[in-house]
């Protein structure tokens, strides 16, 4: 069974930091990529950052970029996303997802974690 566990959200004021942690299990880690997600109130989902785990290649949204850092640890099964410089615009819930259908970020996601609340405070 696929799992994907997110943990690491919280409440920080504007300029703050915190590594959300994704926890996958039931597929091979290493072969597939991770992505994060996150839908704020009235919005859209929209596409924060993606690794792939086999080669390490990494995508980040605009809004991201220069900010947050993904990462993974392939011995833990785990993906990482620090968030630095947190601004109010970032308040929303995090998710964790895999494409299972290919090898690589631009594939549908499949598995879906529970997600995990991050609010910026201003």
């Amino acid at each position: 069974e696929v799992q994907l566990v997110e943990s690491g959200g919280g409440l920080v004021q504007a300029g703050g930091s915190l590594r959300l942690s994704c926890a996958a299990s039931g597929f091979t880690f290493d072969d597939y990529a991770i992505g994060w997600f996150r839908q704020a109130p009235g919005k859209e989902r929209e596409g924060v950052s993606c690794i792939s785990s086999s080669d390490g290649s990494t995508y980040y949204a605009d809004s991201v970029k220069g900010r947050f850092t993904i990462s993974s640890d392939n011995a833990k099964n785990t993906v990482y996303l620090q968030m630095n410089s947190l601004k109010p615009e970032d308040t929303a819930v995090y998710y964790c997802a895999v494409p299972l259908r290919g090898y690589g970020c631009l594939y549908e996601y499949d598995y879906w974690g529970q997600g995990t609340q991050v609010t910026v405070s201003s």
